[in-house]
């Protein structure tokens, strides 16, 4: 909308003012508005008559973060029909419906970059923040399109030129560009999550396949809308082999373990050799379930439940102990010491009974005890058990049988030996 439609609109609104019909128009608009209103309240509502009766209309079509679009997208729709409609029924003194479009417009326009960005980035401070200025945006481009205001100040924009390499720029060019590619990328990654979403639903399909191809999909699809946002801007996309073989040449120096960590991940992701819930060991002290794979890293959650971040190339380069790689059993012992004089066909029996009877302790492969040594102070068992889910630790466990153990051997007389030293005092003959 240049200046002159703007005057037009306002002179056309200045004579409604005067005309009986402005009362019945400005009725109508209302009642339009509070229908409107209505409607989209209505679809945030809870459906009573679903087997899930939180989700509301919208939610039930897999959108709910669509509802703050509702009241903008029903209003602009409904207004629409209503101005065709008095139209057709002989109403020409429409003025305040050209003027209150156009601004329902933008607003729906602000909500929807809001809404790609919810769905791109994470919900936080910063997004409420520039929920703000995305609207203040918008709303001052309506507003230097509507005056007429945004034709002077591109032409002040494109007479500030200056030239890059072959190519000839200019501000406005550039903050046009800036726009187009933010823009394209962001629909591209919310393409991207649709497409992540849609593959974690996707339980047949493996863990670790379905993160490569989400990942390789936010990756295509970042690399096509930048090519393609700086193709529709005018500049040659050609100009990007420089840049191109200045980052190779980072990557070779400066990048390379970055570039080596990115890779690994992808090795990971392929071979599947580290899955999403294996418990495995990188160390002695470092022992968890893995909880997240991404493409530079992968998170570990100990068993004291701190996260640990480790470096895929790590992972690629080193030894680490799968614990759950085709099978999810381990095993597990504690040992005791009994005396020299202690019945072992007794104990051995005691010891697999107080085994079995834990409710962790699987049955297949049964519990048995081990005769590991003969110590100075008396005789090494290692009584040995197998777990099922040893991501919930298994000092748990250990500490239950150590206490049945104490028990037992109170109630049958078994001692534990200890360190024991004999003195002699020897007199002096003299």
């Amino acid at each position: 909308m240049n200046e002159q439609k703007f005057f037009q609109l306002i002179n056309a609104l200045s004579r409604d003012l005067n005309t009986p019909e402005f009362f019945w128009t400005a009725s109508v608009l209302f009642v339009a508005l509070v229908l409107s209103w209505w409607i989209s309240r209505h679809l945030r509502e809870p459906i009573c008559m679903r087997p899930h009766p939180e989700r509301s209309v919208l939610r039930a079509f897999g959108a709910g973060g669509l509802k703050r679009l509702a009241f903008p997208l029903v209003a602009v729709l409904l207004l629409l029909a209503t101005r065709r409609v008095l139209r057709g029924l002989g109403w020409e003194h429409l003025s305040l419906f050209d003027l209150v479009v156009p601004l329902l417009v933008a607003w729906l326009l602000a909500r929807v970059i809001v809404y790609v960005l919810r769905c791109v980035f994470s919900d936080g401070g910063f997004l409420s923040a520039f929920e703000r200025f995305i609207t203040t945006a918008v709303w001052v481009g309506m507003v230097l399109d509507m005056t007429g205001l945004s034709d002077p100040l591109v032409e002040s924009l494109e007479q500030v030129t200056f030239v890059v390499g072959k190519q000839r720029l200019d501000l406005w060019i550039v903050l046009h560009g800036a726009v187009t590619v933010a823009v394209t990328l962001l629909l591209a990654l919310w393409i991207a999550s649709l497409v992540e979403n849609r593959l974690m639903a996707a339980s047949r399909m493996d863990a670790n396949l379905r993160e490569v191809v989400a990942r390789l999909a936010k990756a295509f699809l970042s690399v096509v809308a930048l090519l393609l946002s700086l193709s529709l801007v005018g500049i040659d996309v050609t100009a990007l082999s420089v840049f191109s073989g200045a980052l190779a040449v980072g990557l070779g120096f400066g990048l390379q373990k970055i570039a080596s960590n990115y890779v690994s991940g992808f090795i990971i992701l392929l071979d599947r050799s580290i899955r999403l819930g294996n418990l495995v060991a990188v160390d002695d002290k470092t022992t968890g379930t893995i909880t997240q794979i991404t493409t530079r890293y992968t998170v570990l959650r100990t068993l004291v439940g701190t996260e640990v971040i480790i470096p895929n190339e790590y992972l690629v380069g080193n030894i680490v102990r799968n614990l759950s790689y085709t099978d999810t059993r381990v095993r597990a012992a504690t040992s005791v010491q009994v005396a020299y004089d202690t019945d072992l066909e007794q104990v051995i029996p005691v010891l697999v009974g107080i085994a079995r009877r834990h409710s962790r302790v699987l049955a297949d492969p049964a519990p048995g005890v081990l005769v590991t040594g003969f110590a100075d102070n008396g005789i090494n068992l290692e009584l040995g058990f197998w777990v099922a889910d040893p991501e919930i630790g298994i000092g748990g466990i250990v500490s239950d049988l150590n206490l049945a153990i104490w028990k037992a051997f109170r109630e049958h007389g078994v001692v534990i030996p200890y360190p024991q030293r004999e003195v002699r005092l020897l007199s002096d003959p003299a």
